[in-house]
């Protein structure tokens, strides 16, 4: 609680020009998109692996979902990848200046489940073909959804 009241007391002290360019800095910057006449926060493919391959090593996972966001043109800020043991599953996520990646393995199944949502100028569907080279799934499916939909 007193980090917020020092935080605040801090705001309160800065001169109203720093506050106001801050102010109009961060509303400046829209990252909305808007294709087809249609404007939204940004894209969100829910995409399941089936056959698969390669699901129970947490670092050719890691490995291939980066790539997989970097072929988005998104930024990676952080990930991390939990394995649940040898021959089990890995989940795991990487967080994206643009929002998120993220995965849970069942390798007793030969299935993933992953989730790529980017806004701004980035496609998600560009990390279809390095998901398919990374995993080798014999069948994927896949769903779009439009997040923040405006109109």
């Amino acid at each position: 609680m007193d980090a917020l009241i020092q935080l605040g007391m801090v705001s309160e002290q800065l001169p109203s020009e720093a506050q106001n360019s801050a102010t109009s800095a961060s509303e400046a910057k829209d990252y909305f998109v808007s294709r087809d006449g249609v404007k939204f926060a940004g894209t969100h493919l829910i995409i399941d692996l089936w056959d698969a391959t390669n699901l129970a090593d947490p670092e050719h996972i890691d490995d291939v979902l980066r790539e997989a966001a970097v072929a988005t043109g998104a930024t990676i800020l952080h990930g991390h990848f939990h394995h649940f043991g040898p021959n089990s599953g890995v989940s795991g996520v990487l967080v994206l200046a643009e929002s998120h990646v993220s995965i849970h393995t069942w390798p007793e199944r030969d299935y993933a489940a992953l989730d790529i949502f980017v806004c701004g100028e980035c496609n998600p569907y560009l990390a279809i073909p390095v998901l398919k080279k990374g995993f080798q799934p014999g069948r994927v499916q896949l769903a779009e959804h439009k997040r923040g939909l405006v109109g």
